[in-house]
């Protein structure tokens, strides 16, 4: 009986050996081994997960530079160009600078422009409302201020303002992720150039109805009247289903198509204020009599 037992352990044993010894063979032939530099390159990262790099994550961005030889197009919205120059570095390949972004609010339909026809008694987001109807105002393609773009946001960049209504973005915050972009179901967040001194220019209307229609659904509307396109010297402005677009790239931030918009719907932001007519034709009437003198 002892013998028996004794002979089926041994057995047992050398049936565990080998299994193991197999297991061992099988593991050492399909290992994957790993390239260490993905954990230094993750390192580098933020490690916001936002995902604004196009991946669904830091460690899936840095798996992605290490393996791709080519990463001039690649980029980290949160760790902007310092970032991307020390990784670029610790990979030796090479990257592109890219002009700082932020997120802008194409929407000025606030409680004093865009009257409320209606109330809401459903769920406080933005996607349930624009998935049952057009909104509680006139106009179809506005904001519908339930917070949405707030609650995707890591960096608590956007708020809503109690006042307006309205989702307002702290640029010193915002690190161009682009979450509130893909958030909003109305298309009114939009990712632009910071520009010099933060200074930008767009209009701030998304409506793409007729004009007199868009007017009366609100005050400070885009009604397509191409205005701004003909004051405009830089061609940076097109005119799209009653709807004018600056192209950021093209503008040179001269603000003449501020200065033309009958119906205030374009939006220039951390610009100097503008000194009052009266004053500027004095200052013109001014250097003309200097001139006169001097002659």
């Amino acid at each position: 009986m002892d013998s028996t037992i004794l002979t089926a352990v041994i057995m047992l044993g050398v049936l565990a050996v080998v299994l193991a010894a197999v297991l061992y063979i099988v593991a050492q032939k399909f290992k994957v081994v790993e390239d260490e530099r993905i954990d230094g390159t993750e390192s580098i990262l933020p490690g916001a997960n936002c995902g604004g790099c196009g991946y669904t994550g830091c460690r899936a961005f840095a798996e992605t530079l290490v393996k791709t030889d080519d990463i001039s197009g690649m980029f980290c919205p949160v760790g902007g160009n310092a970032i991307m120059t020390k990784i670029a570095e610790y990979l030796n390949k090479t990257i592109e600078s890219k002009d700082s972004e932020t997120a802008v609010v194409r929407c000025a339909g606030s409680c004093e422009n865009r009257q409320r026809i209606n109330e809401f008694d459903g769920a406080t987001s933005c996607a349930v409302m624009a998935a049952t109807y057009s909104g509680d105002t006139d106009c179809p393609y506005g904001c519908l201020g339930k917070g949405d773009c707030v609650s995707v946001c890591n960096f608590g960049a956007i708020y809503i303002n109690s006042t307006t209504m309205l989702p307002e973005v702290d640029e010193d915050k915002c690190t161009a992720c682009g979450s509130c972009v893909k958030a909003c179901p109305k298309l009114i967040i939009e990712l632009r150039k910071k520009g010099p001194k933060s200074r930008r220019i767009y209009v701030s209307c998304i409506n793409k109805d007729k004009g007199a229609v868009a007017r009366k659904a609100c005050k400070v509307a885009c009604i397509g009247c191409a205005a701004c396109r003909k004051a405009c010297t830089f061609e940076s402005i097109i005119i799209e289903n009653f709807l004018a677009y600056i192209d950021p790239n093209k503008c040179r931030l001269c603000r003449k198509c501020v200065e033309v918009c009958p119906t205030g719907s374009i939006t220039e932001l951390n610009f100097p204020p503008r000194k009052p007519k009266i004053e500027v034709q004095e200052q013109k009437q001014d250097n003309v009599n200097s001139e006169t003198i001097t002659n």
